[in-house]
C-alpha cells in the first residue's frame, strides 16, 4: 500500500495563483480522524505504555472554489518527514480531487508522539539495522488512509462559505526564547528549554519572540465552519511518559472547540524552533492546564476579535514555490550510514533521519514553499523547525495584509536557523539537530517574497 501512497504530482516550479471566477461559490469540507498510536507502538522517544483521555488527531479542511480544491492538514505527531510526507500529501490530494501541490501537511511537534519518515524506513531496511522500530511505517499508513477516507466522505457534505474571517491576539507568558543566554564571546550558552528550572535563566527576558496567536477562519452566514490557528511554540509542558499526549496546544484546541463547538479547530505550529515555554514552565504537571488556558485565552480573544468579510472564489488563491535546501557541509553520507549501523537503537537518535534527508537532497528533491491567500489573508506553509524570524521577517514583508505561518511541514531538514544563528552555536544549530546550510536563510527569505510580493 505504501508505494500507492508515495505516488505524487509535481506542480510547475512558476508560482501560481489561481484565477476564479467570482460568480463560483466557495465550500469548506472538514475532516478529524484518531492518529494515536495503540498500546505498545513505537513514538518519538518511547513505546505507547497508556493512551490518555485526550487521543491524537489528524485534522483539516478542504477548499472547494477558486481552482482545484486546497487541503489543510495538521497532525498531532513529532514530524513527517520525506517520502512520510510525500505519502501523506499524495493521498490526501487523490482523495479531494486535487494534486500534492496544493496539499499543505503540518505536524504541531508534540513528542510523546509518533513521527513518519518513509525514507528513513527504507533505509533501515536496507541497511538491516536492528531495533529502530519508531520508523516501521504500518501505523502510518493506516492514519494516511484514515484521512483520505474522511476526506472522500466529508466532501458529499461540504458547507457553502460565505464568509471568511481574521483575528489575532497577544498570548500572555507562554512563549520565551531558547537562545537568550551569551558567553562573554557571543556565542549561544544554555539553553532555556520547553522546561526551565535554573533561576538564571528564567530571569532572563522572554526574548525574541512573536507573542501573537492567528485565527483564521470560514464561515456559513452567522455559523463558523472552521477555524484555523496558527502559534509559534514549542508544544512540550512535559513529556517522556509514555502517554500520547496532544500536549498544551492540543488541551487548548479541545477548549475552543468546547466554547465554539459549531466549528472544527485546526491549530498549527508557527515557526517555533527557537521559542519554547521555559521561563513560565519549570516541567511540574500542572502547568500544562496552566499554559493550555493562556493560549486558549488568547485564541478566544482572537475570535472574539475577528472581522467577517464576504468570500467568493476570486479571493482564493494557492501560492508554490518548490525549492532546493542546501545541505549542510557536516553531513557525510558515508559517515552517517556507518554510525547508523554502529549505534545501538536508543532514544531520539538522528542518523537514520539525517542520512534520508541527504539522500533526498542527493536525489535532487525539491521541498514545495506555499501559501494559502484568502482576500487579504496569507497562510505560509514551510518545512522544519523554522526559526522565529522567519514569521516575523514574512509579516514584515508585508504589513498590508494579515500574513500567518505555520512550520513543522516537511520535517527532513530538521531545525532551520537564520544564516546568523550557525555561528552563534547552540543546540538548535549544532550538527546533529540542523541538516542544512546557513544559505538556507536567503533559500527560504526568497520564496516568502515570491509568494508575498505581488498582489494578486
Amino acid at each position: 500500500m505504501k508505494a500507492l501512497l508515495v505516488l505524487a504530482f509535481f506542480l510547475s516550479p512558476i508560482c501560481l495563483w489561481n484565477a476564479a471566477h467570482a460568480a463560483e461559490s466557495v465550500r469548506i469540507a472538514t475532516f478529524d480522524v484518531d492518529a494515536t498510536p495503540p498500546l505498545g507502538a513505537a513514538m518519538a522517544y518511547d513505546p505507547v505504555k497508556r493512551v490518555d483521555d485526550l487521543t491524537l488527531r489528524c485534522r483539516g479542511i478542504v477548499i472547494l472554489g477558486g481552482g482545484q480544491p486546497i487541503v489543510l492538514c495538521a497532525v498531532d505527531w513529532i514530524g513527517i518527514a520525506n517520502e512520510g510526507h510525500d505519502a501523506f500529501r499524495a493521498a490526501l490530494a487523490e482523495a479531494a480531487g486535487t494534486v500534492p501541490g496544493r496539499v499543505a501537511v503540518h505536524t504541531l511537534h508534540q513528542h510523546d508522539a509518533p513521527g513518519c519518515d518513509f525514507t528513513a524506513e527504507k533505509l533501515i531496511k536496507e541497511l538491516d539495522v536492528k531495533g529502530y522500530t519508531r520508523f516501521e511505517g504500518t501505523f502510518h499508513c493506516q492514519v494516511i488512509q484514515r484521512a483520505a477516507d474522511a476526506i472522500r466522505a466529508a466532501l458529499p457534505n461540504a458547507q457553502p462559505a460565505t464568509h471568511y474571517g481574521y483575528g489575532e491576539a497577544v498570548v500572555k507568558e507562554v512563549a520565551s526564547n531558547r537562545r537568550v543566554e551569551r558567553t562573554p564571546e557571543g556565542k549561544v550558552g544554555r539553553m532555556r528549554g520547553s522546561s526551565c528550572k535554573i533561576e538564571g535563566l528564567i530571569s532572563l527576558p522572554e526574548g525574541l519572540i512573536d507573542p501573537v496567536v492567528s485565527l483564521l477562519s470560514f464561515w456559513n452566514g452567522d455559523k463558523p465552519i472552521a477555524v484555523l490557528s496558527a502559534y509559534a511554540c514549542h508544544p512540550q509542558s512535559y513529556y517522556r511518559l509514555g502517554i500520547p499526549s496532544p500536549d498544551f496546544p492540543g488541551i487548548a484546541r479541545f477548549i475552543r472547540g468546547q466554547d465554539v463547538n459549531a466549528a472544527l479547530h485546526v491549530h498549527f505550529n508557527g515557526a517555533g524552533g527557537n521559542v519554547a515555554a521555559g521561563k513560565y514552565n519549570d516541567g511540574t504537571q500542572s502547568n500544562r492546564v496552566i499554559l493550555a488556558t493562556r493560549l486558549a485565552a488568547g485564541m478566544r480573544e482572537a475570535y472574539d476579535k475577528t472581522t467577517k468579510l464576504p468570500l467568493t472564489a476570486a479571493d482564493i488563491g494557492w501560492g508554490n514555490v518548490p525549492v532546493k535546501l542546501p545541505l549542510s557541509p557536516r553531513l557525510n553520507e558515508e559517515d552517517l550510514t556507518a554510525k547508523l549501523k554502529a549505534t545501538e537503537a536508543k532514544g531520539y537518535i538522528s542518523f537514520a533521519d539525517q542520512l534520508a534527508f541527504v539522500r533526498r537532497i542527493k536525489a535532487g528533491h525539491e521541498i514545495d514553499i506555499t501559501c494559502l491567500q484568502i482576500g487579504d489573508s496569507r497562510m505560509l506553509h514551510l518545512p522544519g523547525e523554522l526559526f522565529v524570524e522567519y514569521q516575523l521577517a514574512a509579516k514584515a514583508m508585508r504589513p498590508d495584509l494579515h500574513v500567518m505561518m505555520a512550520a513543522y511541514g516537511n520535517y527532513g531538514p530538521g531545525y532551520i536557523g537564520t544564516a546568523a544563528a550557525y555561528p552563534e552555536g547552540g543546540y538548535e544549530t549544532g550538527p546533529t539537530s540542523s541538516n542544512v546550510a546557513p544559505e538556507v536563510e536567503q533559500v527560504l527569505t526568497s520564496a516568502m517574497q515570491q509568494l508575498l510580493g505581488g498582489k494578486p
